[in-house]
């Protein structure tokens, strides 16, 4: 699978175990458990069917793990292979509990080129599934044990790989498939954000559907359907349908990011300069009961926020010589925007400051508001708030 878009991030999630032209690719920890997962689920299977194997049936199905994830791994590397034919800055690959996905910019997609470098992963797959076809074909007949495993082995790395390809194709998002969907709504609408909101919504469909048939058919056929099977459609369908939603909410907040902007965010406020005393402030405020105050330096820039709890109480008798800053919050140093800062940019830049509120400033230089971080989050999750 691949997704559009740290060191120590990076190795938060795993171990880095390679790189391919500065791409890192990272094992995550939960690579560990379908591993261990897959060993115990064959290892008992192999015992039972190659008897001679002994306790060396759980290294085959270990050898069997190791498998799935070279195929995984190449199908990545095909993604992050188109990537950058078409020049996109690819950050990172990752294999973890659900396969792998390989994280990239889709700045410069089009609905063709992002076609390509998704089913570029499928693709790898069937040919790695030819491959390994070719090697059973070659391998002789099991005149021993040695080459019974062999051919086992080649056997499930074709299974596996078409497997891999083939679910990967299904049209819906997390799964590369969901790219035709995506691709042919961003055609027909010019938005790829209504595309990935369609393809997200085609991936838990699929995921229902893949829910139901599996675990539903076989009761409605008077049984039950096998444990193995049951816990490994659970933990895919649930796989699908997170992926899914994590598009679709993505998606989402690209879609209204154009339309938030710190003028129409941000709470009207006044401004002082960070020389006054608090009695002066006092005297702004009964003109202008309602607005914070944002005070500012010497050269004009927003510095500060005014406390009003703190100016409420300060004593009578200091007030006119206790200054203004001695009641505010100050501001981080570049803590203010324009007032038609908007959209991707003004985000973007707001991630950067430490700070939980902002000063805004019209054209001239003026205070004309206070933005805070909860409504530009709210602005973008499209969850009210304060």
């Amino acid at each position: 699978m691949s997704s559009p878009a740290n060191g120590a991030k990076a190795r938060r999630e795993g171990f880095v175990i390679g790189s391919v032209r500065g791409t890192p690719i990272i094992l995550a920890n939960s690579w560990f458990f379908i591993a261990g997962v897959t060993v115990l689920i064959f290892g008992p299977q192999l015992q039972t069917n190659l008897p001679g194997l002994g306790a060396s049936a759980y290294l085959v199905a270990f050898a069997y793990a190791l498998l799935l994830l070279f195929s995984v791994l190449i199908h990545e590397l095909a993604h992050a292979v188109a990537a950058k034919m078409y020049g996109w800055p690819t950050h990172k690959i990752v294999l973890n509990l659900w396969g792998g996905h390989t994280e990239f910019d889709f700045g410069k997609a089009t609905p063709g080129r992002a076609l390509v470098v998704a089913f570029a992963g499928p693709v790898a797959n069937f040919v790695l599934a030819g491959l390994g076809q070719l090697v059973v074909l070659a391998l002789p007949e099991r005149t021993s044990l040695g080459t019974a495993v062999a051919l086992l082995l080649a056997n499930i790395f074709v299974v596996a790989n078409l497997l891999i390809g083939a679910f990967n194709v299904l049209p819906g998002l997390p799964l590369d498939g969901g790219r035709l969907v995506e691709s042919i709504v961003w055609k027909l609408t010019g938005s790829q954000e209504k595309g990935t909101v369609a393809a997200g919504w085609a991936g838990r469909i699929i995921a229902v559907v893949l829910a139901v048939a599996v675990l539903g058919i076989p009761y409605l056929l008077g049984g039950q359907p096998e444990l193995t099977t049951a816990f490994i459609v659970i933990l895919m369908a649930g796989f699908l349908w997170m992926g899914a939603s994590a598009s679709i909410k993505g998606a989402g907040i690209r879609l209204r990011l154009p339309d938030i902007s710190a003028g129409t965010l941000a709470t009207p406020a006044i401004s002082a300069s960070n020389a006054c005393t608090v009695a002066q402030l006092w005297t702004l405020r009964g003109q202008y009961p309602q607005e914070p105050i944002v005070l500012y330096g010497p050269d004009g820039r927003p510095c500060a926020v005014v406390d009003e709890f703190a100016l409420a109480h300060v004593p009578p008798e200091v007030a006119a010589t206790t200054p203004a800053t001695a009641v505010a919050r100050t501001l981080s140093l570049g803590a203010y925007v324009p007032d038609v800062a908007k959209g991707e940019e003004l985000v973007a830049y707001l991630a950067q400051l430490p700070d939980t509120e902002y000063a805004v400033i019209n054209l001239d230089g003026r205070v004309t508001g206070l933005l805070s971080q909860a409504k530009v989050v709210s602005a973008i999750t499209g969850k009210s708030g304060p």
